[in-house]
């Protein structure tokens, strides 16, 4: 799991997945930070409309259109079906980037619909969209990454790998295995706290919390930390990312987290963006 973090809570977020080469969010400066990266970007997908998620789209446009590298690499931007700032401002950078020397697609998504992300024999990783609550005049989007696999089924487990081979040479591998599906990346863009079923065994949860102090939070339409380590207990995740964080912890992030995971007696790996900083996990 190779991840690239930039999230200042109404400022800027956005986040680069290495492994395929992906962009959840693209908020401004994204591509002044991934420099030479910006041109391995093969797809964005965009959680919601607002200017802090999707403002980094023209630079990227244009950076992949006029800097020095490859400019026929294609490029694909999904936004939420029915996100008409996320249109509005897609068709203004097209109208000022006429002269595009690469295939840009741009696609809305339905909830649920899946996106192959990579495909090698029978094995492949796909994102589906989910729901989220925000604000009422915009379509959220959180997002899940699945790697699709396979396993031996319940009736051969516990046999030789001598006996697995035999069968599998005798009626094939198809007959003696099922395929399942392992949530791996979970993000929730801005939001409340998602369904527990939606970062359900994920092995990686990524979640707004914009307020570490829920005494400072107004409103429905962002997240606290102590909401987000419950959301992380029932949804039995294995790891934690928190991001969106308000530029007014900057100086107490770390304490604050600290004591919030021990408060609620947290045993799992909770890792935290901090709102100045680009966060990277290799």
């Amino acid at each position: 799991m190779k991840l690239m973090i930039s999230s200042k809570a109404l400022y800027s977020t956005w986040m680069y997945y290495s492994p395929d080469r992906m962009l959840i969010d693209c908020g401004e400066g994204a591509s002044t930070y991934l420099g030479n990266k910006a041109f391995a970007v093969k797809r964005v997908f965009i959680t919601h409309g607002h200017a802090d998620h999707i403002a980094g789209l023209w630079g990227l446009v244009n950076t992949r259109n006029n800097a020095m590298g490859d400019k026929e690499k294609a490029l694909e931007i999904y936004y939420p079906k029915g996100g008409k700032s996320v249109e509005e401002f897609l068709d203004f950078i097209l109208k000022v980037n006429s002269d595009l020397k690469y295939n840009l697609t741009i696609r809305a998504l339905e909830e649920g619909e899946e996106v192959i992300l990579h495909r090698t024999g029978s094995a492949q990783r796909v994102i589906r969209p989910f729901r989220t609550h925000h604000t009422l005049s915009e379509v959220s989007f959180g997002y899940n990454i699945y790697e699709k696999r396979k396993k031996l089924k319940d009736e051969y487990k516990g046999l030789p790998q001598r006996d697995i081979m035999e069968l599998v040479r005798k009626v094939g591998r198809e007959t003696i295995t099922k395929e399942y599906e392992q949530k791996i990346l979970t993000v929730s863009g801005d939001a409340i706290p998602i369904n527990v079923e939606n970062a359900f065994e994920s092995d990686l949860l990524v979640h707004e919390s914009t307020f570490l102090d829920e005494r400072d939070r107004k409103g429905n339409n962002h997240s606290s930390v102590k909401e987000v380590l419950e959301l992380a207990k029932k949804a039995n995740v294995k790891s934690l990312i928190l991001y969106h964080i308000s530029t007014r912890y900057e100086r107490k992030v770390k304490r604050l987290v600290n004591k919030s995971i021990e408060e609620m007696e947290i045993d799992i790996p909770v890792m935290y963006v901090h709102p100045s900083r680009i966060f990277t996990l290799n």
